[in-house]
């Protein structure tokens, strides 16, 4: 039996960061991360596009908090010990400079996650953390001390720290240990619609209000057409909060969208019956309200008003084109996943751990952080937030027993 002060289940963004704090505030404490892939760090590496997007620039507890679907209200406390600017300052002070972009999200300034993974490797080896790749746990039991055991070896050790992400047969060794597991849906996925003349529309983006009244979901942001349906951070925030409704419907359902954002109806209407005076332009030819050009004639060659000129519009046009403008529906039949950055809903129940330390309430010295918690964020680093949160609290609570 190899024996070991800690073992750690997942070698990902929340594993190497749980012992790489750890091993900072220990000595002499032996630390194994045992990985059931052949490299570590996969998700890191492909996240944001191969840049990794290591958190997000929001600075207090409260609004970060609410990036999160599921863990709102568990992560609060977490965020008051660590969160983005401790992030910040921890990859800062070992070399790893970040920059925040427009929209908030934090990168290397290289702009390559192989700069946060060459620190974690580096950091792992300087501190004699072993990294056991193609060890896929194949059963968990516990007595006296923790006991692991993969197709090639067995282990022990006095504290497990399971950082697996989403692994069906983890949350099944999980569930023998008597926690509960919330069933995984996808989140964070963009919408096919069956509308095929979208595809002449890919590639514009816009700001745009959503909704799916059937669902009681909104969401507002930048949209964007794609070659199936829709995608941006208006689709992919609406997929996050309502993965689980979503889910249940099967993904078939309507999607209204106000392409003028937050303009009603009745205040679009005013602005076109104002085009109507000696105006003898197409309505088909003069685009309004700084829509792209593709859109506004796709919008309005069903109500046939493309040749039609403004002053020759009727009340009724004009309200239908309002109605266009302001409520658009379209009929959605199915989803696709986000890139390849595959996040789900669902893992260990959160009423059952400690988020003083990220310990399980149902097995003494059992931690968890990550994806294998019923948490996940919305896109911009958030889900990576997490990770780094979870790792530092779970090093500091083990730290503070040797």
């Amino acid at each position: 039996m190899n024996h070991y002060n800690t073992i750690i289940i997942g070698g990902g963004a929340a594993g190497f960061f749980t012992a790489i704090n750890l091993a900072e505030q220990t000595s002499n404490h032996s630390i194994a991360i045992l990985e059931r892939g052949k490299d570590v760090l996969q998700k890191v590496r492909i996240s944001g596009g191969g840049r990794c997007n290591v958190t997000h620039a929001e600075f207090e507890p409260k609004p970060l908090s609410r990036n999160y679907p599921r863990g709102e209200k568990e992560l609060l406390g977490p965020f008051h010990s660590f969160m983005t600017s401790d992030t910040i300052a921890w990859f800062e002070e070992r070399g790893v400079a970040l920059k925040i972009e427009e929209d908030g999200r934090m990168f290397p300034v290289s702009n390559s996650s192989q700069t946060i993974i060459d620190c974690f490797l580096s950091l792992a080896q300087k501190h004699h953390i072993d990294i056991l790749t193609s060890n896929n746990v194949a059963s968990i039991e516990k007595s006296d001390s923790w006991k692991l055991h993969t197709k090639t070896d067995s282990f022990t050790c006095d504290n497990l720290v399971v950082t697996a992400g989403s692994s069906p047969k983890v949350w099944e060794m999980m569930r023998q240990l008597d926690h509960t597991i919330v069933n995984a849906v996808p989140s964070l996925f963009t919408f096919n619609t069956v509308d095929k003349k979208i595809i002449e529309l890919a590639g514009i983006a816009l700001e745009a209000s959503v909704e799916i009244p059937q669902l009681k979901l909104e969401s507002q942001g930048p949209l964007l057409f794609t070659h199936w349906g829709f995608s941006g951070p208006a689709i992919l925030k609406m997929s996050a909060w309502g993965a689980r409704e979503l889910h249940e419907s099967d993904y078939k359902f309507d999607l209204v969208v106000n392409w003028l954002n937050f303009i009603s109806a009745q205040e679009c209407f005013e602005t076109l019956a104002a085009r109507r005076k000696d105006s003898k332009k197409q309505v088909g030819n003069e685009w309004l309200f700084d829509l792209p050009k593709r859109l506004w004639k796709y919008l309005v060659e069903p109500i046939s008003l493309s040749e039609k000129n403004w002053a020759d519009c009727s009340n009724t046009d004009l309200q239908n084109l309002a109605t266009v403008l302001t409520a658009s529906t379209f009929a959605i039949n199915g989803k696709s996943t986000f890139k390849e950055e595959f996040v789900t809903a669902g893992g260990v129940d959160l009423k059952e751990v400690n988020f003083k330390s990220f310990s399980s309430k149902k097995q003494d010295n059992l931690y968890l952080a990550g994806e294998i918690l019923n948490i996940d964020a919305i896109t911009g680093g958030f889900n990576f937030q997490n990770a780094w949160t979870g790792g530092w609290m779970i090093a500091r609570e083990i730290g503070s027993r040797q």
